[in-house]
């Protein structure tokens, strides 16, 4: 049985420029055409975002100011084929518990972040279809033995090659809907930041602090938050938006490295407290950038 398709949902970004003569990935980072035919002209002048600042006062080793303007909170691999009971992880008995753990958190979080006016990224899993792009590490890694179910591979429920682009398996779980602001960016590897382009979109959106949610905390989330940390982010690591089915210990061994080496450790909870309550693009009482 095939699960049923469902229509592509928008990928832009809410900050794209809005005028015909504007050029650029967003409002705060685009050239403006300006002038008539005769003196026409190209202005590299920048339109400056006002800071937003709030406090994540339960983050650890300190708590932490972040300005909600350069923040970007990156959702990690919360995907059919990891959190569906008819997923590919699920047939190959490996449970989805852990994995839907972070649900009912991010369903809470991700409406208040958006409401906020804050950039949300899933970094999902999206292999080509021909794995022409995976190493034999990543290959035995995913199967194991020569009967299993590998990249790119239907398992017995055929829902369709695991974990290829546009599959069933690969689609954001129906709990955790895309919205039409977010941004999608898919990865091969464990880490985000490899062989991809999850960097240049968050620097072209004028990011520089990323917080951390979702699965598994201790693979494909700290992959890419200790590349994060390498590149120079600003790296928090939401661990009650997260989990893994490792034992307890390698998740407490992660904590310490990340407040230790790479970041800080925060909570959704305490995020969601520091929120305001509106965006600036929905009230009339917060000042318009300039």
């Amino acid at each position: 049985m095939k699960a049923p398709s469902r229509s592509p949902r928008p990928k832009l970004a809410p900050t794209m420029p809005e005028s015909a003569a504007s050029f650029g990935p967003a409002t705060h980072n685009a050239w403006q055409l300006q002038g008539g035919t005769a003196d026409q002209r190209v202005s590299f002048i920048r339109k400056a975002r006002k800071p937003r600042p709030l406090t994540i006062a339960d983050a650890a080793p300190q708590p932490v100011e972040i300005d909600l303007a350069r923040t970007a909170l990156i959702v990690v691999d919360m995907q059919n084929d990891f959190c569906h009971p008819e997923g590919w992880f699920a047939q190959k008995g490996l449970g989805t518990k852990a994995a839907r753990q972070p649900i009912p958190v991010l369903q809470k979080l991700l409406p208040a972040w958006r409401q906020a006016g804050g950039a949300l990224v899933w970094l999902n899993w999206g292999i080509r279809a021909d794995r022409a792009n995976l190493s034999p590490t990543i290959h035995f890694k995913g199967k194991r033995t020569a009967d299993g179910v590998g990249y790119a591979e239907a398992s017995p429920i055929d829902h369709g090659p695991s974990l290829v682009q546009g599959s069933w398996g690969a689609q954001v779980i129906d709990e955790l809907a895309i919205a039409p602001g977010d941004l999608t960016v898919h990865k091969h590897r464990l880490s985000g930041f490899w062989d991809n382009e999850l960097d240049s979109v968050l620097r072209q959106q004028g990011i520089t602090t990323l917080l951390f949610a979702g699965i598994n905390t201790d693979r494909c989330v700290f992959s890419t938050l200790q590349d994060g940390a390498f590149l120079g982010y600003d790296c928090v690591l939401l661990q009650d938006a997260c989990s893994t089915p490792s034992p307890a210990y390698v998740t407490k061994g992660v904590l310490y490295i990340v407040e230790l080496l790479h970041g800080f450790v925060a909570s959704a909870a305490s995020l969601m407290r520091a929120l305001p309550s509106s965006s600036p693009r929905s009230s009339s009482s917060q000042p318009k950038e300039s």
